[in-house]
């Protein structure tokens, strides 16, 4: 059976076409909601939330992208919904630009390791943390992280130019061994 018989079928709320393309794509989104949330319990939540609401939102799926990045955008959402949630206070994204950065300047010392670059990541001020994530981790452009966070494009370009100095500097101290 194809991907588009299997999404026409769970259109139809076929249980077993469902059960398919969950099977299909839990592990995926799983790991993307973990990414952000970082916590297992809260990742199976956000990824079961996201696919019932995918399947409730099933006739909104037109084809333009894959399934899989369709659904990779509500598990983004849902987990940024889910960090929301849980703070008492979201800070606001500025819309001041400095300047527009060279996106593709991610050059960082050959001695750092990825963990290293993930740990850095997680310090960042969230403002930046969650641009640079889906910039760097998830691989969207600034047109969609504009969209997913509810800021302007030139607030994404700004707090990912942000907040790639903050995390050039943090990774700089871990090098220097003055970072904790």
């Amino acid at each position: 059976m194809s991907q588009v018989d299997i999404i026409e079928r769970c259109k139809q709320n076929d249980r077993r076409s469902q059960m398919v393309l969950y099977k299909q794509y839990c592990d995926a989104m799983f790991c993307v909601a973990n990414r952000f949330v970082k916590n297992t319990h809260d990742a199976e939540d956000v990824m079961q939330e996201a696919f019932i609401k995918a399947f409730q939102k099933l006739h909104q799926f037109t084809g333009e992208v894959t399934f899989g990045a369709w659904l990779k955008r509500i598990v983004v959402n849902k987990s940024i919904d889910k960090l929301r949630a849980e703070q008492e206070r979201w800070v606001q994204i500025d819309d001041i630009p400095l300047s527009i950065a060279d996106d593709n300047d991610w050059v960082i010392e050959e001695t750092i390791s990825i963990d290293e670059v993930k740990q850095a990541i997680e310090q960042l001020p969230e403002k930046y943390k969650y641009v640079v994530m889906l910039y760097l981790m998830e691989g969207y452009d600034h047109s969609e992280i504009s969209e997913i966070l509810q800021i302007s494009e030139t607030a994404s370009r700004t707090q990912l130019m942000r907040g790639k100095l903050k995390l050039k500097e943090l990774l700089k101290h871990k090098r220097n061994g003055t970072g904790s």
